[in-house]
């Protein structure tokens, strides 16, 4: 086969010619590297590429010729990566990359059908005798509701978090959130370890927080009032401008 297509093995200047017209700069084309055979009158020549912020990329060029033929016509012009390129990550859909976080005003998630978290919030019954569903959410004009992996993912998520009992503020705080005033327990089984803060002056306010979180707004506590640090200024007397006054003149 290299022998048959010598004529275009050995077109090197033309291909050459190609690349520097698809070039923006002569200097981004380099030395010849090697010839490839595609196919029977179809090879391509490989020409290394210098363009900058792409390093281990080649020019192609790919040639052909009619049956018979002794003239060489360029089919295409391309700059591809070689084993050693240095290329972009596999693409990832927006849905599958998406972060706790990203969404934005605006933004809209797809739809999950088979989000593992939910299950069906109704189900219906041809029995008009049926009992209620035992989970009172589930007879909300809901579609789908929060499952048992659902609510202990989120269970978990928000007691590690920073509304926790292990963030800094917690901490140093000198009493729980239990016994706040301003914690407003959830409803249901989550009631038993969360509440919603709803004092404006807590870095929490309108925040889920764990019961046995904490914060230096709590509704029972209170602080000793010091004296001040700052200290007693002296009191300003201006000594040069006290003019002695005489009331009573001295009698001879």
């Amino acid at each position: 086969m290299p022998g048959k297509e010598s004529v275009l093995s050995g077109a090197v200047d033309l291909a050459r010619a190609a690349a520097l017209e698809a070039a923006e700069r002569p200097e981004d084309v380099g030395d010849h590297v090697d010839v490839v055979i595609e196919a029977e009158r179809l090879v391509t020549h490989r020409f290394q590429s210098n363009l900058p912020g792409y390093p281990g990329w080649y020019w192609t060029v790919t040639l052909s010729r009619v049956p018979r033929g002794r003239v060489a016509t360029v089919c295409e012009v391309e700059l591809m990566p070689g084993p050693d390129a240095l290329l972009a990550p596999t693409w990832v859909p927006w849905a599958d990359r998406i972060q706790p976080g990203d969404i934005g005003p605006g933004d809209v998630l797809p739809f999950r059908a088979d989000d593992p978290r939910l299950e069906p919030g109704w189900k219906p019954s041809p029995d008009e005798f049926d009992p209620p569903p035992p989970i009172p959410e589930l007879a909300v004009a809901r579609n789908r509701v929060l499952n048992a992996t659902g609510r202990a993912e989120a269970a978990q998520r928000w007691y590690r978090g920073k509304h926790g009992p292990t963030s800094a503020g917690a901490l140093k705080a000198s009493a729980a959130c239990s016994t706040c005033a301003f914690a407003l327990p959830l409803a249901g089984s989550m009631g038993q370890v969360f509440a919603v803060c709803a004092n404006e002056w807590s870095p929490d306010d309108g925040q889920v927080v764990s019961l046995d979180h904490g914060c230096g707004a709590h509704s029972e506590t209170d602080v000793d009032y010091g004296p001040t640090n700052w200290p007693e200024p002296a009191p300003l007397i201006d000594e040069h401008g006290v003019v002695p006054l005489k009331l009573f003149e001295p009698k001879e």
